[in-house]
């Protein structure tokens, strides 16, 4: 076997593994249609734009009907299954999640938040508020803060897991979210008092801590989900901390609004542990008060014909 012939061979089955990683917590919910077939493996493809909704509906235009663009928890997963060089360890990327402020009928602040895709699942509904008048008094468009603004029926409806697509996903409570959630579907929303996700640490945190934080129990899928990953990011970066970002203490959240949150990576996880700055290519943990003006880097998975692909071929002669 030639050099390039191991390379290929190891890139091929760097690209199973990660895309495995990720089906694997949610694969009682794939579409049987064209997963199943015997020519074809889930195969993860990185998508980066400068532009958040172009990512996103590339991500989406791979993943078509029978794949998906990874959710946070997913992103988690597979890192805590991935051998640290793996790709997916050493940059940053935008999750298939977002995190809405909205009010109760009853008056009472809380965050809803939605895996897979909520109210952001299609990239027109970004680009509208990117173009809608930024005036402070608008009911559209962008906060000060640079999050996105929700009409008054989209916080509505998410409060009972009614999308703008016409999908209806299952909303849980935290409590019943903590305890356990046996065969979560790849499209899901869990309810969180304002005040309790506010009541975190916004920056960096001490593992045993994090291991209850509800914010991160509710975007890692799970508590036994946030252990396997912090175990593996602990064991990585030797570090008594990890960064865990949110914006409720400093937001207006009378103003329903939606955030998407980032999964922070750099070659090596070099920085972490409160010794750099909080940005793009910074080890900061897990982000939750980024602006939604800017870049995006997805995850999108699918099934392929591995044979197929050119992506596989071998172009070095013997």
């Amino acid at each position: 076997m030639t050099r390039r012939r191991a390379i290929a061979s190891m890139i091929s089955i760097g690209a199973g593994a990660f895309a495995g990683s990720l089906v694997a917590p949610i694969a009682h919910s794939a579409d049987s249609k064209g997963a199943s077939r015997n020519d074809a493996q889930m195969v993860a493809r990185i998508v980066f734009e400068p532009h958040i909704p172009t990512a996103l509906q590339r991500a989406l235009n791979y993943a078509g009907n029978e794949g998906f663009v990874a959710s946070m928890p997913q992103l988690l997963h597979a890192r805590a299954t991935a051998p640290y060089d793996n790709i997916i360890w050493n940059t940053w990327f935008t999750a298939n999640s977002e995190e809405n402020v909205v009010t109760t009928p009853a008056g009472n602040h809380v965050i809803v938040a939605v895996h897979g895709g909520g109210i952001l699942t299609k990239p027109e509904r970004i680009e509208q508020s990117y173009h809608a008048n930024l005036s402070r008094d608008n009911s559209e468009g962008v906060t000060g803060q640079s999050a996105i603004k929700l009409s008054k029926q989209e916080a509505r409806e998410i409060l009972n897991g009614e999308l703008p697509d016409g999908t209806e996903i299952p909303v849980y409570t935290f409590t019943d979210f903590k305890r356990g959630i046996a065969d979560l579907p790849r499209r899901y929303a869990v309810t969180l008092d304002y005040n309790v996700a506010r009541a975190a640490t916004r920056g960096y945190e001490f593992f045993e801590v994090l291991m209850d934080e509800p914010n991160m129990i509710v975007r890692a899928g799970g508590v036994e989900q946030l252990a396997a990953y912090l175990d593996k990011y602990r064991a990585r970066h030797r570090t008594e901390k990890m960064g865990n970002w949110h914006p409720y203490n400093r937001i207006d959240p009378n103003q329903p609004q939606t955030r998407i949150p980032f999964l922070a990576g750099n070659k090596g996880g070099i920085g972490s542990n409160e010794e750099h700055d909080y940005g793009y290519d910074e080890e900061y943990g897990l982000g939750g008060d980024a602006s939604m003006v800017g870049m995006a880097r997805y995850v999108a998975v699918a099934p392929r014909i591995v044979d197929s692909s050119l992506q596989y071929l071998d172009f070095d002669p013997d």
